[in-house]
C-alpha cells in the first residue's frame, strides 16, 4: 500500500514551498513571507524528507525545480488558491474592515495624475487601509502574478500573460502640452502644425518602451518630426517643456491646472488615433474577489471625477 504522504503533512509548508518555487530563491521567499532566512531553509528540508525528493538544486542565480517539484507545483496551486478564495469569502466584504497594506501599480499617465484623488477615495470608505502605489513598471505584470501587486492600471499591453484579466476602465483621449509661449498659438492644431517640433515623450513601461505613439501617428502623415527626449517621470518632461520649444502628448488625465505655465492643445485627427484604454490588470484567480471589485469601481471613480473635474 502506497505511503499516505498527506495525512502526515504540515500544509503550512506548502505555502513555503510554492512561494519558494515562484520566487526560486530563499532569501527573496523569505522576504514574501516575514520570516527568516533559515526558517525557508529549515522549512525545504523537512519537505525534502517527506516526499524523498531534492524539490530544487542550487544552478546560477538561484534556485531549480526538480521534475518532481514542477509536478508537486502544477497540481497542488489550483487547490490551494481555491482554499484561499473559499476562506477570504467566506467574510461579508466591507472596506472599513481593511487593516492591511494594498499596492497597486499606476502607469505613470495615471500615476502623476489621480494619486491624490485615489488616496482620498480610498481612506474615505476604507480609513484602516494602508495604500502603497507604486509605478508600473515591465515586472509589474509577472508581480501580479507573484501576488507581490494586487492591482495594476495601465494602457492594454500588448503582450500580457494568460493569468492576468484584464478589465476596461475609461478611454481617455490624447491631448498635447507645450509652455505657455509656445509659438503653436492655436487651441486646436492639425498634425500639420507640429512639423519642426519635437516631441517629449512618456515612457509607458510594456506599452510604448520602444516607440513614441506621437511619432508613429506622424508618420502616417507624412510629417517630418523628432522624438527629442522620452522619459517615464512626468515632472522631467514638464521640466524640459518649459525650456524649450518640445511639445508632450499626453491625455485628458493631465492635471494642467496645476501648472499655470503650460497650456493644453487639442489635435485634429482621427478619434481612433487619439482615444486610449486604461484597464485594470489583476490575478485571474482574483478576478471575483469582493476586494478587487470594490478597488476597480474606486479607480474608476477616480478617474471618472478627474477628467470631469
Amino acid at each position: 500500500m502506497a505511503k499516505d504522504l498527506f495525512s502526515s503533512l504540515d500544509l503550512n509548508l506548502l505555502r513555503t514551498f510554492l512561494i519558494v518555487y515562484q520566487e526560486k530563491n530563499t532569501r527573496k521567499a523569505a522576504e514574501r513571507l516575514f520570516v527568516s532566512q533559515p526558517a525557508v531553509s529549515q522549512a525545504l528540508q523537512k519537505l525534502r524528507h517527506h516526499f524523498s525528493d531534492d524539490l530544487f538544486v542550487k544552478v546560477h542565480g538561484g534556485l531549480q525545480a526538480t521534475a518532481f517539484s514542477e509536478q508537486l507545483a502544477n497540481e497542488i496551486t489550483p487547490h490551494l488558491d481555491g482554499l484561499k478564495t473559499a476562506i477570504n469569502s467566506s467574510n461579508t466584504f466591507d472596506p472599513k474592515e481593511i487593516d492591511y497594506s494594498i499596492k497597486i501599480a499606476l502607469s505613470p499617465v495615471v500615476l502623476s495624475c489621480l494619486s491624490g484623488a485615489l488616496y482620498k477615495i480610498i481612506k474615505q470608505q476604507a480609513p484602516n487601509c494602508e495604500l502603497e502605489l507604486t509605478s508600473w513598471t515591465t515586472s509589474s505584470a509577472e508581480d501580479i502574478q507573484k501576488e507581490k501587486i494586487f492591482l495594476g492600471v495601465a494602457y492594454q499591453l500588448s503582450d500580457v500573460s494568460k493569468e492576468i484579466h484584464i478589465q476596461k476602465l475609461i478611454d481617455i483621449d490624447g491631448q498635447l502640452f507645450v509652455r505657455k509661449d509656445h509659438p503653436i498659438r492655436k487651441s486646436i492644431a492639425t498634425p500639420q502644425d507640429l512639423a519642426g517640433y519635437e516631441i517629449a515623450s512618456l515612457i509607458s513601461p510594456g506599452w510604448n518602451d520602444n516607440f513614441s505613439q506621437a511619432s508613429r501617428i506622424l508618420e502616417t502623415h507624412s510629417i517630418p518630426h523628432r522624438v527629442g527626449f522620452r522619459s517615464e517621470m512626468v515632472l522631467a518632461l514638464i521640466d524640459v517643456l518649459l525650456n524649450s520649444d518640445m511639445y508632450m502628448p499626453h491625455s485628458t488625465l493631465f492635471p494642467i491646472h496645476n501648472y499655470p505655465n503650460l497650456r493644453a492643445i487639442d489635435v485634429d485627427i482621427a478619434s481612433e488615433l487619439k482615444t486610449v484604454g486604461v484597464y485594470s490588470h489583476i490575478h485571474i484567480k482574483n478576478r471575483n474577489n469582493p476586494l478587487h471589485m470594490w478597488l476597480c469601481d474606486v479607480v474608476q471613480q477616480a478617474l471618472n471625477e478627474h477628467i470631469n473635474k
